[in-house]
């Protein structure tokens, strides 16, 4: 819409101005300004022609707001344009103008982009799996499937990449935030020379929010110290609904609106985050539509389903109840034959080999039968319903009548489907981030009838997840192979998009969707943004795809370079060239070849869709042209240096607000502080003191935590005696606690425990004392080695989320007398280099 749209050309405004002072009688202003105010209802004093000047600019005539423009684009913001009105001595005299409200281009979008969580290619009933994906079958009916589009194989990279529509090592996203390094491909900042588009769509009169997973914000920025210019607000989003990091638990999320944290979950006990965000979304939609119905929206809509912890309502795992009895190998068949059926695999596509690495179905006993297929089942119920509560806004741009004029992006994973389950899966994902991978079948299978509730936090087992990627190899982490990187996606856009149910075969990344949205909505990419020059975008649209004319058009996204974590691919028309993975992801802290020491393999995608028949010893000239290829993009976009430390690299220092500090003191009630700017108590000795004062009629209540209900500790009151809990991942569970009620007045309570290093998650001893006198002791075996929930916080005075003992109190657990401090004083921790890299890692791998 341009300058002559809805507030009219000067000329025009002009007109209706002199149309308006004939029509407006004294009497009818005298209306007008009645009940404006005291001063106000003197207006019969005022002269005629100021009356009539007031009431124009209060009634929306004369310069309203109202008036718009669109705006070359290059610059943004733009500047501030020339006053269009006159000023004299005299109000009277003068005429009052308003800058035009900036819109793009007549008949721009609205833009609903979405895009769900570690989700393979074969997950999607869409795409030939065996979880109906009703709202993604929406979309691919009224729009185009595309079989040949992928992501960076990893979570925060892929976000990177999406939203800024440039390769991820280009916007410092190499890998995860929390494994960032001090090299540009990896230093997890944005660039104010890398504008989002969401800051684009903004400052060219978008209305833009965010709703569901960041993990682009570095996780020593979450607290209320920000600095926030590296949260969605600093993105260009002027609302944020969701988690920070790579995960959280859906039944008590560690959840922000803008930038503070809120519980919405409280006393609410059918809650759930899925259908939560999705409430919040139509209903920021609702108030869009009332107040501002002809501006456009951009609303990033990104759930954490199907991350780990899989936690559906209940009612969506009974679905699936026997639906996996059959095991991964004949689902694997099953999708297969489904995607050949569906068109969205050519005819001639093979299906790859099981990998030797994993069971099959056959092998496994009954038990084991009968726990895995419980873990699928779990996730196919958060599967399908991530896409129900997707398809209820979906639903709600119809139910506004703006369908047709919404360009829906509906991505089918960030990356492919996660082996971070183990070999055996779990009913705790931080036991595996912990570095303890074979919890007995025995044991999971006490969780059976609660896998999925707030009792778990769940993954499944790596063979699941390898047939989820099906036809391809390989997984999530695995960016050399598409297994990791193919995913599914469905656009549409009645008005334009004619084609319904088109299938497209191009090649295409995670880039492009940001040229796409631009090219839609009649944008250009900015050269500046606050002053500061661009770096070109360097995705290509995808908007010539949408005209059936132009179904089998040639791709134009000619070369595209893979990596992560020192797994490496390169296309480049039609030819596919990449490293085989030398450790599959699953296996943690193995030892690692150098990384010009990797086999590499050659494929003809023209003729070899899932990576089957690798040509590198018969055509070893091509191989040496693509391996020279992937060198020359790696220098272009800050790809090296190449590091396969897996996810050590986390051992390099980086920005944080407490580094190095070992003494912290508290005081009051201070809760929400994000764990990564907390004082760590693994790996060492350490002393908390708590000076508190007890009420008469008895104490209760917390006075300091981290962690909860699937590992952490806490100190506390419970009916007066001091107790220290230390969970233990839920494998352990012990309790030091006094013999009897503190009195009312001020008492001293530490807990000073004795590590048994050198070494990792080794035991130690622990001593509850009151006042100088020890009230318990007790000798742990082992303690967490690697992390505490990350979706958890430090907590003084109370408890927030999850509580780390179920049987001695529920959060929030308010200590009801005063705290007047609580310091931590922490010992060396007491870990060799390579354990401190070990340590490191899990933190990372637990965040992705």
């Amino acid at each position: 819409m341009g300058g002559d749209q809805e507030g009219g050309s000067r000329e025009g405004r002009g007109a209706n101005d002199n149309a308006a002072r004939k029509s407006l009688s004294r009497r009818s202003i005298l209306n007008i300004l009645k009940g404006v105010g005291a001063g106000l209802g003197a207006a019969v004093i005022l002269g005629k022609e100021t009356i009539v000047a007031f009431a124009q600019q209060i009634t929306g005539v004369l310069g309203s707001p109202s008036a718009t423009t669109t705006i070359p684009g290059n610059q943004l913001p733009p500047p501030s344009p020339k006053f269009g009105g006159v000023i004299n001595e005299s109000a009277k005299d003068s005429k009052p103008w308003w800058p035009p409200r900036v819109v793009p281009p007549k008949g721009a979008p609205n833009v609903l982009l979405i895009m769900t969580d570690d989700q393979g290619y074969g997950v999607s009933s869409t795409f030939g799996g065996v979880i109906p994906t009703p709202a993604l079958d929406r979309i691919a009916a009224a729009g185009l499937r595309y079989t040949q589009f992928h992501s960076t194989a990893l979570c925060s990279p892929t976000r990177a990449a999406l939203i800024t529509g440039r390769n991820h090592h280009e916007v410092g996203f190499g890998v995860i935030t929390e494994l960032s390094t001090g090299f540009p491909g990896y230093d997890s900042y944005f660039g104010p020379e890398h504008a989002t588009v969401g800051t684009i769509l903004r400052d060219n009169g978008y209305s833009t929010s965010w709703f569901g997973k960041n993990h682009n914000t570095p996780a020593f920025q979450y607290s209320a110290a920000g600095p926030f210019d590296q949260w969605p607000s600093g993105m260009g989003f002027e609302y944020f609904y969701g988690f920070m990091g790579g995960e959280t638990d859906q039944w008590t999320p560690y959840l922000f609106r803008d930038h503070t944290q809120i519980f919405p979950w409280t006393d609410k006990p059918d809650y759930n985050l899925i259908t939560d965000m999705a409430d919040e979304a139509i209903d920021y939609l609702r108030k869009l539509d009332a107040v501002a119905p002809e501006k456009p929206f951009f609303l990033y809509y990104v759930p954490g389903g199907s991350h780990s912890p899989h936690q559906p309502k209940k009612e969506w795992i009974e679905k699936f109840k026997g639906k996996f009895d059959t095991g991964w190998n004949a689902m694997r068949d099953e999708i297969f034959a489904n995607q050949k059926r569906l068109g969205v695999i050519p005819a001639s596509a093979q299906l790859t080999p099981w990998p030797d690495e994993l069971p099959t179905w056959e092998s496994r006993t009954a038990d084991e039968k009968k726990l895995f297929a419980r873990q699928a089942e779990v996730f196919a119920g958060y599967t399908a319903y991530t896409d129900y509560e997707i398809g209820r806004v979906i639903q709600q741009v119809e139910d506004m009548g703006k369908l047709d004029n919404t360009l829906i992006i509906y991505i089918c994973g960030d990356n492919g489907t996660s082996p971070e389950g183990t070999l055996l899966g779990t009913p705790n994902q931080m036991t595996a981030y912990n570095g303890i991978l074979d919890v007995p079948v025995g044991a999971q299978l006490e969780f059976y009838d609660s896998w999925g509730s707030s009792a778990t936090y769940p993954h499944m087992a790596v063979a699941w997840s390898w047939a989820f990627d099906t036809p391809f190899k390989w997984t999530k982490q695995i960016a050399s192979h598409f297994g990791g990187t193919r995913q599914g996606l469905a656009i549409s856009w009645p008005a334009r998009i004619k084609d319904a149910g088109g299938v497209r075969s191009q090649f295409h990344h995670i880039i492009d969707i940001v040229p796409t949205i631009l090219e839609a909505a009649g944008l250009k990419a900015p050269d500046t943004v606050d002053g500061i020059r661009q770096k070109p975008i360097e995705g290509v649209s995808m908007a010539y795809t949408f005209d059936k004319a132009h179904a089998d058009a040639p791709t134009t996204h000619k070369t595209q370079y893979f990596e992560m974590v020192a797994n490496r691919g390169i296309y480049h028309d039609g030819w596919y060239a990449n490293t085989v993975p030398p450790v599959p992801p699953w296996v943690l802290n193995a030892p690692m070849p150098d990384v010009d020491h990797y086999e590499w393999e050659l494929y003809n995608l023209t003729e070899d869709y899932s990576q089957y028949n690798d040509l590198a010893a018969k055509m070893p000239e091509k191989l040496k042209e693509m391996q020279a290829l992937f060198l020359q993009e790696a220098k272009k976009y800050n790809v090296l240096p190449l590091d396969n430390s897996q996810f050590a690299r986390a051992i390099a220092p980086r920005p944080s607000a407490t580094a190095g500090q070992n003494v912290f003191t508290y005081s009051g009630v201070m809760a929400g502080i994000p764990l990564s700017d907390a004082p760590s108590i693994l790996n060492r000795s350490f002393t908390i003191t708590a000076e508190v004062e007890v009420p008469h009629g008895g104490g209760d209540g917390m006075i300091v935590t981290a962690g909860g209900r699937f590992g952490g500790y806490g100190l506390y009151l419970v009916k007066g005696i001091p107790v220290f809990t230390y969970n233990l991942l839920l494998l352990l569970l012990p309790r030091w606690a006094g013999e009897k009620p503190l009195a009312a007045g001020k008492h001293t309570i530490v807990f000073d425990f004795k590590y048994d290093g050198p070494g990792i998650a080794k035991g130690g001893t622990g001593a509850l004392k009151v006042d100088g006198e020890e009230v318990a002791s007790l000798t742990l075996p082992k303690t967490i080695p690697f992390i505490i929930p990350p979706d958890e916080t430090f907590d003084v005075g109370m408890d927030l989320r999850t509580g780390v003992n179920d049987q001695d109190y529920q959060p929030p657990f308010r200590f009801n007398g005063t705290i007047h401090k609580v310091t931590f004083d922490l010992g060396k921790v007491e870990l060799t280099m390579d354990e401190h890299r070990r340590f490191r890692e899990a933190n990372a791998i637990a965040r992705d």
